[in-house]
C-alpha cells in the first residue's frame, strides 16, 4: 500500500512492525537510557506498569517518541521483575489500552483507505486474518466465517454465537467494537511472547532500580492469597489453580469460584482477594460483582451454586471418581458413603 500510518499511529500502536522500524532506524542503543534525559521515559513507564497492576488502563497519550519509548522501557521492567502475574496483566491490558484505541478509529477515521490500511496493519500482519469493510457501509467490517469461528469459540455469551451474527456470502458482519475484541487476547498473547522472548543484558541501572520497585511492590500482592483446596471440589480446585497461575478465568467460571465461597461461608473480602490474581482484576467492579452475587446490590437475589450439568455445559466440570453421582458442587464429600 502507498499510504503508510504517520508517527500518531505509532504513539497508539508501539507494537506495530513499522513502529519496530523506527526504533530500528533511530539506531538507538541500550545505554542510552542511562542518559539523564531518560529518566522521564522510565519513571513514566513505572507508572504505566504500577496503574495497570491496580487494574486500569493507561491513558495518557504523547508524541510518538515518548510513546515508544515508553512502551519499549515498560516491557523491560516487566521482564526484569520475574514475575509471571505482572507480565500477564501488563501484556492484557496493554492490549485493552491498543483496543480502545484502535475501536475509535475504527469508528471515526472517514479515510476510508486510512481505515484499511490500518486493519490491515494490525489484523493482516500481525495476525494473519483478513478483515474488510462492508462495500455499503465503511462502518462495518466482515471476516470470513471460518476465521470468526476461530476467535469466537473463546466466548461464552450467547451474542457471539454464529446463529446470532449476520452472515452472506462466507463473511460475518460486525461492528468496530466486535472486530477488535476478537483480536485482543491474541494482541495480548503478542505483547506477553514479546516480553518472554526478550534477551536482556548490561541493563542500565535506572531500569533495573525501577524494576526491583515494581517486584518489590506487587510480589506480596500475589503471595499467600489462595486458601487451601485440598477439599474443593475438582471444578473449584481447576479454577483455583489457573487463577493461582495469573490466568483470567471466563465469567461462568468466576460465578463459579463467588457462589460457592458464598455458599460455604467465605466472606466477601476474602472472596475479593480470591480473585486479586487475574491479569484484568479490578478491586471495584469484583466486590461489586460479589456483593451482588451475595444479594447485598441490585435486585438483592442471593445466586445459587450452578448445578453439574450446568458446568458441564460450560466446559466447567471436571468431574473425577471422588464426585460420585453428586449434582451440585456443593455436595461434594457430603454424599452418603
Amino acid at each position: 500500500m502507498s499510504l503508510k500510518l504517520g508517527t500518531a499511529d505509532f504513539a497508539k500502536y508501539p507494537f506495530l512492525n513499522e513502529a519496530s522500524k523506527f526504533l530500528t532506524e533511530s539506531h538507538l542503543d541500550v545505554d542510552e537510557f542511562n542518559r539523564p534525559e531518560m529518566e522521564y521515559i522510565i519513571d513514566r513507564a513505572t507508572i504505566r506498569v504500577e496503574v495497570e497492576m491496580q487494574g486500569k488502563i493507561y491513558k495518557n497519550l504523547e508524541r510518538h517518541e515518548v510513546e515508544v519509548l515508553t512502551f519499549l522501557s515498560a516491557l523491560m521492567l516487566v521482564k526484569l521483575t520475574n514475575i509471571e502475574q505482572i507480565l500477564k496483566k501488563h501484556s492484557l491490558f496493554e492490549a485493552l489500552r491498543a483496543e480502545a484505541f484502535l475501536i475509535q478509529d475504527l469508528r471515526t477515521e472517514r479515510d476510508e483507505k486510512k481505515k484499511q490500511l490500518l486493519l490491515f496493519e494490525i489484523f493482516k500482519e500481525l495476525f494473519k486474518v483478513e478483515v474488510d469493510l462492508d462495500p455499503e457501509n465503511a462502518q462495518v467490517f466482515r471476516m470470513k466465517v471460518t476465521d470468526y469461528l476461530v476467535r469466537s469459540s473463546h466466548f461464552h455469551e450467547e451474542g457471539w454465537k454464529i446463529v446470532n451474527k449476520a452472515v452472506h456470502g462466507g463473511y460475518v458482519y460486525l461492528d468496530a467494537d466486535e472486530i477488535v475484541r476478537l483480536v485482543r487476547n491474541e494482541l495480548g498473547n503478542l505483547i506477553y511472547e514479546k516480553i518472554r522472548a526478550m534477551s536482556l543484558s548490561n541493563v542500565p541501572q535506572p531500569i533495573v532500580q525501577k524494576a526491583n520497585y515494581l517486584a518489590l511492590k506487587f510480589r506480596p500482592t500475589y503471595e499467600n492469597k489462595l486458601p487451601r483446596i485440598s477439599d474443593y471440589p475438582p471444578c473449584i480446585k481447576h479454577a483455583l489453580d489457573l487463577m493461582s497461575k495469573g490466568e483470567n478465568l471466563p465469567h461462568t467460571a468466576r460465578l463459579m469460584v463467588a457462589t460457592y465461597m458464598l455458599s460455604i461461608g467465605k466472606n466477601i473480602d476474602s472472596i475479593v482477594t480470591l480473585f486479586h490474581p487475574a491479569p484484568d482484576f479490578n478491586e471495584k467492579i469484583t466486590r461489586y460483582q460479589v456483593e451482588h452475587l451475595a444479594g447485598l446490590k441490585g435486585g438483592q437475589t442471593r445466586y445459587n451454586v450452578p448445578s453439574c450439568s450446568k458446568l458441564n455445559s460450560e466446559d466447567l466440570c471436571f468431574r473425577t471418581l471422588d464426585c460420585g453421582e453428586i449434582t451440585n458442587p456443593l455436595k461434594f464429600r457430603r454424599r452418603p458413603d
